[in-house]
């Protein structure tokens, strides 16, 4: 079964509150089996428009993903994200087929 992805492109308009869904995200991520891949960090934007901040989570399966986005324990850390920030967010499968140049 494919892993399950957010990918968000996140511009935080209030640092102070933004840091509060931070903390407040953490009970729903442990419950849902979430990982961190990219959290912030450098990056370069050849093509298209970028946003500021740029996070992609690791999910066991799509389902979970889902089922995090949509949970109780993420609406209260969700209301918080909503008055801090302007965001772009996905829910994705992760792919596990044939890769380039493999047999």
């Amino acid at each position: 079964m494919p892993k399950g992805y957010w990918i968000a492109r996140v511009d935080v308009t209030d640092d102070a509150t933004y840091k509060g869904y931070i903390s407040a995200n953490a009970a729903a991520m442990a419950k849902f089996g979430a990982r961190f891949l990219v959290r912030g960090g450098s990056f370069e934007n050849p093509e298209g428009e970028a946003r500021a901040r740029n996070v992609v989570i690791e999910f066991p399966s799509y389902e979970a993903a889902l089922a995090c986005y949509r949970s109780a324990e993420y609406a209260d850390a969700l209301a918080i994200r909503l008055k801090a920030s302007k965001a772009d967010v996905i829910i994705i499968a992760g792919y596990d087929g044939p890769q380039p140049g493999h047999t």
